[in-house]
């Protein structure tokens, strides 16, 4: 398997690109800015990607969205998001910007298939209404990703609209807390870290 972590843009937005094997088809999550170095990885593993998807709906997860000419998966409550760019937040921090490419809206535990890799979504509300983390099933069962919901030593912030601390820290408890200690979290911003060390360290979390 070909995971491939990209750190871009001024907001240092974790961007992933995911495949079975070189030479295939690539899952690209959060391509938030930069898309000439998401292209190059893709060059490097001689990778056509087949579709994004969005962890939530933010600028800075999403800002390269129409640059590979393929469908956007996101959440069924955060797909409004793309379309609005005061809603996702580009009108405020960078320039008005709503995504053109077709939008596939996803529902919490839908499994997103390609090759040999199997993810899970699971709803994660709190930092936006439908932000998501993706779980790997296969080949491995120990990733997930994360998006703007947990980090190493932290969680998403909720001081934008639409968004409820509340809700945050209960969905991260009840939906993430119960995977195994050992399944390494790749946040949308950040170091990698495992939901062991977040359940012992994490200081919104204890």
């Amino acid at each position: 398997m070909i995971l491939e972590t990209l750190c871009l843009g001024s907001m240092q937005v974790n961007c992933y690109v995911l495949a079975s094997e070189a030479g295939g088809q690539a899952i690209i999550i959060d391509p938030g800015a930069e898309e000439d170095k998401i292209k190059r990885i893709l060059m490097r593993h001689k990778l056509k990607p087949a579709f994004i998807i969005n962890t939530h709906g933010h600028i800075d997860h999403i800002g390269c969205d129409d640059e590979f000419g393929v469908p956007v998966y996101v959440h069924r409550q955060d797909a409004p998001m793309l379309k609005d760019p005061g809603v996702n937040l580009s009108a405020f921090l960078i320039s008005p910007f709503s995504v053109k490419s077709k939008i596939n809206p996803l529902e919490d535990k839908e499994k997103i298939e390609l090759g040999k890799i199997s993810l899970e979504v699971i709803h994660i509300p709190g930092h936006t209404p439908g932000g998501i983390c993706l779980l790997m099933h296969k080949p491995s069962n120990k990733i997930l990703f994360t998006g703007d919901s947990l980090f190493f030593q932290g969680i998403g912030r909720t001081d934008f609209p639409g968004a409820d601390e509340g809700i945050l820290i209960e969905s991260i408890k009840e939906k993430l807390f119960k995977l195994s200690d050992d399944t390494v979290i790749y946040p949308g911003h950040g170091p990698s870290s495992t939901i062991g060390e977040e359940k012992k360290n994490n200081p919104f979390l204890r």
